[in-house]
This record gives structure tokens, sequence and C-alpha cells, in this order.
């Protein structure tokens, strides 16, 4: 009987000290999962594709003409402009700053994108 107390008590003052070494641990925190530091364009049958990219700032959007005629890629502000790229060919830019960064092929102006910056 003895023995039988013995290993009850040696077992509950494990199980007070795993209790113990938990709770003092610090908790981990879930963390998001990183934002992807690039993102493409396809450009195709006249168009940018996705129309509208949403992106974090830090991330480099690489543009790339997967049409057979040369286009262009040209910030309506002024703050990029490729020069004409003809197929396969592609044109980047690294967006530093958050905002919204209309854009247009200077051959084909009806040739319409956006970058959203967060």
């Amino acid at each position: 009987m003895a023995k039988a107390i013995l290993v009850i008590t040696t077992l509950a003052a494990l199980v007070m000290i795993a209790a113990l070494l938990v709770a003092a641990s610090p908790a981990v925190a879930a963390t998001e999962a990183p934002s992807p530091t690039s993102a493409e364009v396809k450009i195709d049958n006249f168009s940018f594709g996705p129309q509208e990219l949403n992106v974090a700032v830090g991330t480099t959007v690489l543009w790339i003409n997967r049409d057979d005629i040369p286009h262009t890629v040209v910030s309506t502000d002024g703050v990029f402009k490729s020069k004409v790229r003809d197929t396969d060919e592609t044109f980047s830019y690294t967006f530093t700053k958050a905002g919204t960064y209309p854009y247009y092929c200077s051959v084909h102006p009806k040739m319409t994108g956006k970058v959203v910056v967060h």
C-alpha cells in the first residue's frame, strides 16, 4: 500500500511540474504568412491581366508581354515607364509606397490597368 501511495504521489508531482512548466513558458503567437514580394501581370490579347492587382508595399510587379505585338507599361502619374516590350519581353517595377497606380500602354492607350499597393 505504501508503494502505491509513493507511485501516486510521484505521478502527481510530475503532473504538477509539467503543468508549471507549460504555464511558465512564453505563449507562441500565431503569425501571418509573409506577403509575396513579387507578382505578375500578363499582357495578352490587347489587355493587362489582371486588370487590377492588389499588392503589399515592397512588392515587385513583373509585366510580361505574351501578345504577338509590342506594348508598353506607362504610369499615368509618371512613376514608371517601360520601353516598348516585344513578345516575351518583360518590365518590372518595385512599389515602395502605398497608393493606387493606374497605367496604360502608350502604343494602345485603351489598354489600361491598375496596381493598388497596401
